[in-house]
């Protein structure tokens, strides 16, 4: 690793104080108006921020303070982290320290890669960000590496290797710190992998344990799996996880089975399409749910789950929330998983609804048909009702606000090889998408306990960046054109709007230095749409990240 650490920079950083970040001020990230210390401002998950300095009334006044260049032209969706006056960012081959009211650089630490490294990544050469914790800043590699530096300098303090990218795995979630534990997720289901879920020692970098998501024959769940299946079925994590540190359970998603062809792998397939509640300390599964059973669609479960204290029928429940990629909204009570409610929020057609006793979905002649070889067309389509980009829970309003999709797709499977290294998918590539007339995609204000949009914002081509919501009664997402935007959390009305200068995949955060609120994301374009999806309009999208910095002009 190649380290530029600036000494006019450390002299900035000396003044901002200690860098040191207990378990406590963790716990208490998601009510810290001062920082922003947790991948998704808060353990919860919530994306949300009590700020109202930026209000629905003056969001119209915002005005960018500051522009840090990336020197990169691959997507952004890294999520930045605020401590005591620095922010810290990542990108696929770099991480950063800024002074976060100038945004001068304090250092930059480079990673180097292998040659062979881009060619077994899915979905997108990033990184979605880091984690903080007692002076260090912990981040995952494309090669999947474990990297911790000294938050202070960017010097290198430890590195650990998790899996052997000749197998396709590869690492761009960013690390969870929970009861002293630092938990990291995979990538590479479509490559014919294994899935886990890993625990480090923040101070040494070992290895404490290891989760497998796909359960070996000896292991419980194992008997969901025929043969040797498991072997190659995939599983991945590549979001990270929310805590509840008064259960000291962290809620983990998994990703789809491997490969997308169902027929090759009979049974439920667990834990694929599941939600897991682990152990920090040991990894050990408490309870599980499965969200869709030997899913043919990689209608993937990682994307974010929600925490959120709730009424449900008069009785405040404790719960955990999911938009899940097979366009249902699923409520669930996080102390033992049962399922309190579970409706569509986008179009669906391949199961009528889920049976609330079970959990199950009840599927339709769609999916029949798709395992027995049939093309179908599937909504929501391979790329989900929601794919990746986060979601915001306020409990002021009581609703989630979540960038959807509402495009379908045309599947087909095929024959499945394997081979190390390579796609494992089983699926006809060449006709993928049944695109609407207008709008493909919605930024949408959903009821959870039902399913149904308040209000919703349609886009032409899809937003695929993270949504955060505040006090203030403003929600901000933002555009792969471009266009950084803010709405009124009541009505959707849309109330400002910036051209960042590359498509928006990041995720938004604020926090309030000096009596100013700050709101930053990453521009960046270059994730799973631009990829995948042929969209012409996006043609003209210049690539190229980097960091916005915005306040209220007084």
């Amino acid at each position: 690793m190649k380290r530029i650490a600036l000494a006019a920079g450390l002299a900035i950083f000396a003044s901002h104080g200690a860098s040191a970040q207990s378990a406590d001020q963790l716990i208490k990230g998601a009510t810290d108006t001062a920082n922003v210390l947790n991948y998704g401002m808060g353990y919860n998950l919530q994306r949300f921020s009590s700020l109202t300095q930026i209000n629905k009334d003056n969001a119209k006044n915002l005005v960018p303070v500051w522009n840090y260049s990336f020197a990169d032209d691959r997507s952004e969706e890294s999520q930045p982290l605020v401590y005591q006056g620095v922010l810290y960012v990542t990108t696929h081959n770099a991480t950063m320290a800024v002074d976060a009211k100038t945004g001068k650089q304090i250092w930059k630490s480079k990673i180097e890669y292998p040659a062979e490294t881009p060619r077994v990544v899915c979905c997108g050469i990033i990184n979605r960000g880091a984690a903080l914790y007692d002076g260090k800043l912990f981040r995952t590699t494309l090669d999947a590496n474990v990297v911790a530096l000294d938050a202070k300098t960017g010097k290198e303090l430890w590195r650990q290797k998790a899996a052997d990218i000749k197998e396709g795995y590869s690492m761009t979630v960013a690390p969870l710190v929970a009861n002293g534990v630092v938990l990291t997720g995979i990538s590479g289901a479509e490559f014919g992998t294994r899935g886990f879920i890993d625990g480090w020692d923040p101070a040494t970098g070992k290895h404490l344990w290891r989760t497998h998501t796909v359960p070996s024959p000896d292991e419980p769940g194992g008997d969901t799996w025929k043969g040797d299946t498991w072997k190659l079925g995939g599983g991945s994590t590549w979001i990270t996880g929310s805590y509840d540190p008064e259960q000291n359970t962290v809620f983990w998603g998994v990703g789809n089975p491997g490969p997308f062809n169902a027929a090759v792998r009979p049974g439920d397939n667990l834990y694929t399409c599941s939600v897991l509640a682990l152990d920090p300390k040991t990894g050990k599964i408490k309870w599980h749910f499965q969200f869709s059973p030997n899913n043919p669609f990689d209608y993937d479960a990682v994307a974010e789950m929600v925490l959120a204290d709730m009424n449900v029928e008069g009785k405040p429940t404790k719960v955990l929330m999911n938009a899940n990629r097979n366009g249902f909204f699923y409520v669930l009570d996080r102390t033992n998983g049962k399922l309190l409610a579970a409706n569509p929020y986008v179009k669906v057609n391949w199961a009528s609804s889920i049976d609330m006793k079970t959990g199950k979905p009840v599927e339709t002649d769609v999916t029949r048909d798709a395992r027995e070889g049939k093309k179908v067309t599937v909504y929501p389509s391979i790329l989900g009702g929601k794919n990746w980009e986060p979601m915001s829970f306020n409990p002021q309003t009581g609703l989630a606000y979540a960038n959807t999709l509402v495009f379908g797709g045309h599947y087909k499977t095929e024959p499945a090889t394997y081979k190390a290294g390579e796609w494992y998918l089983g699926m006809d590539l060449t006709d993928l998408w049944d695109w609407p007339e207008g709008p493909r995609g919605q930024l949408k204000a959903i009821d959870p306990m039902t399913g149904k949009t308040k209000w919703e914002q349609p886009s032409d081509i899809p937003r695929f960046s993270g949504v955060l919501s505040t006090a203030g009664g403003v929600v901000f997402s933002g555009k792969l054109t471009g266009e950084f935007e803010a709405f009124d959390a009541d009505s959707g009305k849309k109330l400002w709007q910036f051209q960042t200068g590359s498509g928006i995949e990041g995720q938004p955060v604020t926090w309030q230095q000096d009596g100013v609120q700050y709101v930053a994301v990453t521009s960046g374009y270059g994730g799973v749409y631009s990829l995948f999806s042929g969209d012409e309009r996006l043609a003209n999208v210049p690539a190229g990240g980097s960091l916005w910095v915005f306040a209220v002009k007084n």
